[in-house]
C-alpha cells in the first residue's frame, strides 16, 4: 500500500477537568456499555475489565460533575444501572468536541502522517520506556 492511500492520523479526546476529573474515550466505552447492558457489572463483561474498575470509573463520574452520570438501582432485576439524562448529554458533548478537533485538525493530521516513517516498530518505544529511570 502506498504511502499516500494511507489513512491519516487520528485524535484521542481526553478531557482534563479543572476539578480534577476526567473524561476520555474508556470513560465513554463504559457508558455506552452500561446504556446497552443496564447494569455496570454486564457493561464489565461485554468490556473484559474488572467489575471494580468499572464501579471506580463510574463512582468518579458522578462524583465529578453536580449530576450523576449513570443512576444505579441495587436489587433490580431488570436492570440495576442506567444512564442519566445529564450521562447522555455528556457523550453528545464529548463525540461534538471530537468531532470539531477532527475537522479543524484533519490539514494538519494529513500533514503529520505524510512525514511519518513506515519502518517505525511501536514496540522500540516501548522497549526503550521500560529500560528508562523512572
Amino acid at each position: 500500500m502506498s504511502n499516500s492511500k494511507r489513512a491519516p492520523a487520528t485524535l484521542a479526546i481526553e478531557l482534563r477537568l479543572p476539578n480534577g476529573g476526567w473524561f476520555g474515550e474508556e470513560e465513554l466505552a463504559l457508558v455506552e456499555a452500561i446504556g446497552k447492558e443496564r447494569s455496570i457489572i454486564g457493561a464489565s463483561r461485554a468490556l473484559g475489565i474488572s467489575y471494580r474498575k468499572c464501579w471506580l470509573i463510574v463512582d468518579m463520574m458522578n462524583r465529578c460533575f453536580e449530576s450523576p452520570v449513570v443512576v444505579t438501582f441495587p436489587g433490580r432485576r431488570s436492570g440495576g444501572s442506567e444512564i442519566s439524562q445529564f450521562g447522555e448529554r455528556l457523550v453528545a458533548l464529548y463525540r461534538s468536541i471530537g468531532r470539531h478537533s477532527a475537522s479543524a485538525s484533519k490539514k494538519s493530521l494529513e500533514e503529520l502522517t505524510a512525514s511519518l516513517d513506515w519502518s517505525f516498530d511501536p514496540k522500540a518505544r516501548v522497549a526503550a520506556s521500560e529500560s528508562s529511570p523512572a
